[in-house]
């Protein structure tokens, strides 16, 4: 695989509190459950809903559409722009200025997520373990399925103790 076939690190053009602010308006609840319901019952319409999710998800955060998202997780940044598609923290090649192993003219998506998320008080989000995606759900609604319950189980409690292994924002070094 040749470098311009990898995800390309992304830098949120969303910022990390609006992007919790408008996730606590997007949270689960009976209404979103139902609208979810329905829109699996209406295949046209479940691609609509998918394309304008793709869409804004595409612009905002880089997505790529792996129909688990993990932005609430990552200081609304995507794990899946990491050329290796790490979805636990930065491999260890990372520059010690923070840059990319694959692309070190970028920001290592990882370095990215921890900067945003100390900034918006969530850095604690990051010591989640993420599960293996399920590359079934590739391509379907996130949103969808956060609505429907299937996301419940993304992430474990156990820490990943990225504290303990001296990982922290370029600047705090």
């Amino acid at each position: 695989m040749t470098n311009d076939a990898r995800p390309r690190p992304f830098r949120p053009r969303l910022g990390a509190r609006l992007g919790y602010a408008l996730h606590a308006g997007l949270a689960a609840n009976p209404l979103y459950a139902r609208l979810a319901a329905w829109l699996e019952r209406r295949p046209r319409a479940y691609r609509a809903f998918t394309a304008a999710e793709r869409v804004t998800k595409q612009e905002l955060f880089g997505c790529r559409m792996c129909g688990q998202c993990a932005l609430p997780a990552t200081g609304y940044t995507c794990p899946m722009t990491c050329p290796k598609q790490l979805r636990n923290g930065p491999c260890g090649g990372v520059s010690p200025t923070g840059g990319c192993e694959v692309y070190p003219e970028l920001t290592c998506v990882w370095v990215v997520a921890i900067e945003r998320a100390e900034a918006a008080g969530h850095g604690t989000d990051l010591d989640l373990l993420h599960r293996p995606i399920d590359q079934r759900l590739r391509e379907q609604s996130s949103w969808v399925n956060y609505w429907q319950g299937r996301d419940d189980d993304l992430w474990t409690s156990a820490p990943l103790l990225r504290r303990e292994l001296g990982l922290q924002p370029v600047g705090k070094r």
